[in-house]
């Protein structure tokens, strides 16, 4: 790519986070004749209108929003070469940008950074905790933390753990109510169930089969917060399912009881997802290096981390 044609994306790029062209002028700076003659070039050398504009503001056409988000992407990746080239090779340094999944980002992420940002002193880092797929692209993430059996994609995915699902409930509520012995049996139990909308609820189970058996339980207690049911189901207030790491603490100090452990379902698997592009950077394999040594320490129930590979399938990886 020609030094003038990047130059010309990353000025197209401040225009479209300024909302003008005379603010982008400012921030960069420049005038505002040679801002408005490189979107002008932009505009010739891709055939096609990037920007529609007004008197009182600019706004993207979709050719000019495809071509800010790759833009965006590109630039950064050139400062972090930058950045890799006058720093200390032996030393990671700049800013990581992390997603996760916010109960876990914050149960379990979180008070991992502490200790990273102490080994790596010349690292900053953003964790973002969103309870959705992020696009890594546009959002500029460089590493994303995903639960669950991943869909096609360009990016590359090292498996961390397998999650499992573990039925539990306090001694007290166990010595008051008795222990289920079959999936079955929770129907005559006080079950708290993890939804939005309270209605008729299902655990899944395993039966022998790949996907298991969906299993009808007595939703007692609802709610949308997964921390506060786990936090009932240690005041006896019944049965809850929750990730494995999520009550590993409870299950080691009595506080809660695993139930059912014979009929616990397929785990589910937890990757840390980045871009190709990035695998080589420094600051992500430092990253990536001290998650899964870390995450082998936490979790107990889960089966060990897998090598890193790209995702091109449904399948496990």
């Amino acid at each position: 790519m020609a030094v003038d044609q990047l130059a010309a994306m990353s000025t197209f790029v401040r225009v479209v986070e300024a909302g003008s062209l005379s603010a982008a002028a400012r921030a960069i700076p420049s005038s505002l004749t040679s801002v408005s003659r490189q979107i002008a070039a932009l505009e010739q050398h891709f055939g096609t209108p990037l920007l529609l504009r007004t008197t009182r503001q600019l706004a993207l056409t979709d050719d000019g929003r495809l071509l800010y988000e790759r833009a965006k992407s590109i630039i950064g990746e050139v400062k972090e070469i930058e950045a890799a080239l006058a720093r200390d090779p032996r030393q990671p340094s700049g800013r990581l940008r992390v997603s996760s999944p916010s109960l876990l980002g914050r149960l379990v992420i979180a008070p991992m950074l502490t200790e990273f940002l102490r080994r790596q002193p010349a690292l900053s880092v953003d964790l973002l905790l969103v309870d959705r797929a992020v696009d890594m692209v546009e959002e500029d993430i460089h590493l994303a933390v995903r639960i669950g059996r991943l869909s096609d994609s360009q990016l590359i995915a090292r498996r961390l753990a397998d999650i499992r699902m573990i039925t539990c409930a306090s001694p007290d509520y166990l010595a008051r109510r008795g222990a289920p012995r079959t999936p079955h049996d929770l129907t005559s139990h006080d079950c708290l169930v993890f939804s939005d909308t309270p209605g008729s609820a299902e655990w899944r189970f395993a039966d022998g089969s790949r996907t298991g058996r969906k299993f009808r339980i007595s939703g007692r207690l609802w709610m949308n917060s997964l921390d506060a049911l786990v936090g009932a189901a240690r005041d006896g207030a019944g049965i809850v399912r929750a990730p494995s790491w999520q009550v590993e603490h409870d299950l080691a100090a009595g506080r809660l009881q695993r139930l059912l452990i014979d009929h616990e379902p397929a785990p589910t698997p937890l990757h840390l997802m980045l871009q190709p592009s990035r695998l080589a950077s420094p600051k992500v394999r430092a990253f990536v290096d001290y998650l899964v040594e870390r995450w082998r320490r936490i979790d107990t129930f889960s089966a060990p981390p897998d090598a890193t590979r790209r995702v091109d399938s449904h399948s496990d990886i």
